[in-house]
């Protein structure tokens, strides 16, 4: 489905004490799209937020909202009239449920009948329906977002800014909101930006994925193109694709490269899926989702790659456990509780391991012939 561009930034720079914060040439959110922009802390998204949201004047750039440029302070005024922002600390008033969900309702000046209607169907919408007269600082933390949330989309905003809303919730309270909010953000398709330094956050609500470091953005696309396509070595880390080998093309032949990584251990061959031409370096990534791991003695696999390992570490990993492996090279890959029983995985276990050879992506980047 085509989207229409509902906001572009051109240009945009922020410095801080004569330091350049942000840098971001170009970025257009269409409308109806969840955009998330992920990084670690300091990255600069809530920066970049800030600025799209027009509540931090950039130091270069400009914006346009439906193809008008944001220019004088009434344009400025006119375009936040019709955006809101949920940060990670609610910012609720000492005042009832029902008053901070009518707060901006009221400063709009709604009638009294309509702004009490739009105030109970969005607390029921959240889950605060038998909240609305209990005092703010009664409720749980969960309760208090949920408010805030509820604050946000009873104004229907053409555009909803979420900076890192669930950081300080714990993991079922988390669940249980990113669930609500997931299925409200459909039923509404309302255009979001969220903030969020959680990969499972990212995916689980975005359409479109842009990835963050120092300020700037190294990497913007689809949710899967960036995930299972990195483009450069601390995307790919981040994004989870926590094995990166460094390797040596061999042959290409067919569309199907061979692959040398060179370790003290040894030298490894890999199969590869993909064009390049022979002698030249690069990064080669793989998703610990599309390793496979059975016992050595069971021996069957139709994988192109497959190669003999020790388990290091086993490490729970939300439903899953992430299993650290030595097989002349590190190697990462997640499993079931039932199959880290079946297999008797723990450090020192002896496995196979193997993955596709679609399953291997490589990342072209210059300077690594020199790091090799």
């Amino acid at each position: 489905m085509t989207r229409t561009t509902l906001l572009q930034a051109r240009s945009l720079t922020v410095h801080r004490a004569g330091a350049q914060v942000l840098e971001v040439p170009a970025l257009d959110l269409r409308a109806g799209e969840v955009f998330a922009l992920m990084g670690p802390n300091g990255a600069g998204k809530s920066t970049l937020m800030l600025a799209l949201a027009g509540l931090l004047p950039p130091t270069t750039g400009a914006l346009h909202f439906r193809g008008q440029p944001l220019c004088s302070r009434a344009e400025i005024e006119a375009y936040r009239r019709r955006m809101t922002m949920v940060f990670q600390d609610p910012l609720l008033f000492d005042t009832s449920v029902a008053r901070n969900i009518g707060t901006g309702l009221k400063l709009r000046g709604v009638p009294k009948d309509e702004l009490r209607s739009r105030v109970e169907t969005w607390a029921r919408r959240l889950g605060l329906g038998a909240l609305l007269d209990r005092p703010a600082r009664q409720l749980s933390g969960g309760e208090a977002q949920r408010t805030s949330l509820a604050r946000a989309f009873v104004l229907n905003p053409e555009i909803l800014f979420l900076d890192e809303p669930f950081s300080a919730l714990d993991a079922q309270t988390r669940e249980g909101l990113l669930d609500d909010l997931g299925h409200i953000l459909a039923e509404t398709g309302t255009t979001t930006v969220i903030a969020t330094h959680d990969q499972a956050e990212a995916t689980r609500l975005g359409h479109r994925l842009a990835v963050m470091q120092a300020g700037r953005i190294l990497q913007m696309g689809g949710l899967r193109e960036v995930v299972n396509h990195p483009e450069d070595p601390f995307v790919a880390a981040f994004v989870g694709m926590e094995t990166l080998l460094k390797g040596q093309v061999l042959t290409c032949r067919e569309g199907l490269l061979t692959l040398r990584i060179r370790k003290e251990s040894g030298d490894r061959e890999l199969i590869a899926v993909g064009e390049a031409d022979p002698g030249q370096t690069v990064l080669v990534g793989v998703r610990p989702e599309h390793v496979v791991l059975a016992l050595q003695s069971d021996n069957l696999t139709s994988a192109r790659n497959a190669f003999p390992g020790t388990v290091t570490k086993v490490i729970p990993r939300g439903p899953y456990f992430r299993v650290e492996l030595d097989c002349g090279f590190y190697l990462t890959a997640f499993v079931t509780d039932q199959s880290l029983s079946e297999l008797g995985l723990q450090p020192g276990s002896r496995v196979t391991a193997s993955f596709k050879a679609t399953s291997v992506h490589l990342i072209r980047k210059e300077g690594l012939d020199s790091e090799l």
